[in-house]
This record gives C-alpha cells, structure tokens and sequence, in this order.
C-alpha cells in the first residue's frame, strides 16, 4: 500500500500544508479499504483503492475529509457530521475535560448544552459522566437530527430540544456549557477555506459590531450555577469582564494547548 500512499501525496501536494499530506493518505486508506494503520503498514502488494479519484477530486476542492467520509473521531466518540454541523475541534475537547475535572461527576447534574451541533459536547460529558443529566439544544432541526443519531451511534441517552437561545431561556441548571458562534464576519478572509466554504455559517459568524452576542445573552439569562464557554482568542478579557459585570464570581480564563485564550467559566452565587 506504500505505492498508493505516495501516489495520494503527489496528487494533493500544493492543495494542503506539507505536514498534513500523509496524515490524509493514511486516512483515506484506512477509510476506504478497512484497514488500521498497523496493516497499512504491513500490506506489501498493491490492492486498488475504491473511488479514489473522486475522493482525491474532493479534497482538492477544499472539502473537509470528516465531510467526505460522514463522520469523525473525537474523544474516543464515533461521530457523524455534515455541513448542518461543524468538525469537532480539539481545543473543545479541552472544554470538556475541564467541566469534568471541576464537578462532581457521580452527581446527579442537570447540564445544559447550548448550541450543540453535532452533539459532541454534550455526549462526550454524558459518556464519561453517566449520572449527568445533559440536554442539547440547537435552532437547528437539521444539526439536531445529526446529534440525535450521535447519541444513538455512542449508547448514551442526551435529551434535545430544538431552541433559539436569543428570544428563549432554558430552565435552571447546575451548568451551562456554550460554544456558540464567535468569529466576527470580518475574519473570514483570514480563514481556511475548507472551514468557510463548508461549515455552517450560523454556527460559526457572529456581526462584526457585536462580537459577544450570545456570550451576553446567555450569561444575563442567570439560568445556571455555573458558565462554561468557549471563546474568540480575541475577547477573552471583554467576556471576562462582562460577566463580572453580570454577577459572577470566581471568573477564569483558561488557554488552550496551542497557546490561545480559549476558555472562559464563571459562578453564579444561588
């Protein structure tokens, strides 16, 4: 298969950074004929790799590899996505791992995930908090069929409801955990095109003059004990201070493992 994986690097050399050319190869591979990493690595015959040349023609185009294949690993999750969701990032497994760390994970929590896509958040923290009480919500119905499949794919039961957080306010919970949209629209000519030729815009773009829309929205419905947000790099000392301003105590901003702002949570006293 060695063939195959230098003949996939040569044709998307130039489309991707250099770095990520082999990663792809092995992904396609493993994709397409069953294969994990160690038998890719052990096959010493060619064997013909089924639509190649379409799956080449794809990435080309910029469109991301998740999209091509329909779904994606993160935390351990299977997940499918679609442009209704976005790709699941690393930097939000972070946010997950740090509700985890700080609360009682054999509680009996009520969470409440706001703007949940695909799901992944609020699937990964019922996963590995089973007495958790998690819900999804999202104004779109397509995303949340996406994110019910994803419950069902990974054996975990999530509640979903279909909401838009800027004319309605959930119920009181224990924690509220947001990765809302958060790039002004000024930014996109500084984006990968993969990400805004093909990811859902309403869940990524917020207006240029109102960069914490939904970060003030959220934090001024005082509908949970606890805040957990992912941020915009660029304002994460403005979502502080707002929501010291709104009455929360004990707020942290928290950097993410490339260095960035990317974290915000917040306590709201009972």
């Amino acid at each position: 298969m060695r063939k195959q994986i230098d003949y996939i690097i040569t044709q998307l050399r130039g489309y991707y950074p250099e770095e990520e050319l082999r990663e792809l190869a092995y992904w396609i591979v493993e994709e397409t004929m069953g294969l994990s990493r160690t038998q890719i690595l052990m096959q010493t015959h060619s064997q013909v790799i089924p639509n190649l040349e379409a799956i080449l023609q794809r990435l080309r185009k910029q469109e991301p590899i998740q999209y091509i294949f329909g779904h994606t690993e993160w935390m351990g999750l299977d997940l499918r996505v679609n442009t209704d969701t976005l790709i699941p990032r690393p930097e939000t497994s972070e946010l997950v791992e740090w509700i985890i760390a700080e609360n009682d994970n054999n509680a009996p929590l009520h969470i409440i995930d706001i703007g949940t896509g695909s799901g992944c958040i609020a699937i990964a923290l019922k996963k590995r908090c089973p007495t958790w009480q998690v819900v999804g919500v999202d104004i779109s119905s397509t995303a949340l069929e996406v994110a019910k499949e994803n419950a069902r794919r990974n054996n975990v039961e999530v509640a979903w409801e279909e909401m838009d957080i800027l004319s309605k306010t959930p119920d009181f919970n224990d924690i509220i955990v947001s990765n809302p949209p958060y790039i002004c629209n000024k930014e996109k000519s500084e984006m990968d095109s993969r990400v805004t030729k093909y990811e859902p815009h309403s869940a990524l773009f917020v207006p240029d003059d109102d960069p914490l829309l939904f970060y003030r929205r959220i934090s001024s419905m005082k509908s949970s004990k606890m805040l957990y947000f992912e941020i915009n790099e660029a304002y994460g000392n403005e979502v502080c201070k707002m929501m010291k301003q709104l009455g929360y105590k004990d707020v942290q901003l928290k950097y993410d493992i490339y260095g960035k702002a990317r974290m915000v949570s917040g306590r709201l006293n009972a």
